[in-house]
């Protein structure tokens, strides 16, 4: 899958880097918490940072096996690429969760409801979590 992924220009090799798989998890970890702190005020923003979240957390992830995000379209190849650790249905709601924020960021503000926010903060825990554990050794 990674050589797919290569071939497409979507990933590109990289020297694992500590620091950077940290640093990455360090921001997933923040994004939640202001994610969290955002559902009081701005449905919007907190789908957002969720969203952001798990973007870092795969970031983080793509780092600690010797990769990076490559080309225009990085947060697909982010995606694309923890198919290969996430079930299915995690791949799918990060995937949704990303073209609903693109539409929420450049097209519709308002878009998202509290239920929807509540729902991708809870998701992003999940996740982040879930993505850690595959980073851990």
């Amino acid at each position: 899958m990674t050589d797919n992924l290569e071939r497409q220009g979507l990933i590109k090799k990289l020297p694992i880097d500590q620091k950077k798989i940290q640093d990455s998890c360090d921001l997933a970890r923040r994004d939640i918490k202001t994610a969290r702190s955002m559902l009081a005020s701005d449905y919007d923003w907190a789908y957002t940072i969720a969203y952001n979240a798990i973007l870092q957390a795969g970031r983080a992830l793509m780092f600690s096996k010797g990769y990076r995000p490559d080309g225009a379209n990085q947060h697909i190849s982010v995606v694309k690429f923890t198919e290969r650790y996430l079930d299915k249905n995690d791949t799918i709601i990060f995937d949704r969760m990303r073209r609903k924020r693109n539409s929420t960021v450049y097209e519709t503000a308002g878009a998202i409801t509290e239920s929807e926010a509540e729902f991708a903060v809870g998701q992003a825990e999940i996740l982040v979590r879930k993505i850690e554990e595959c980073i851990s050794p």
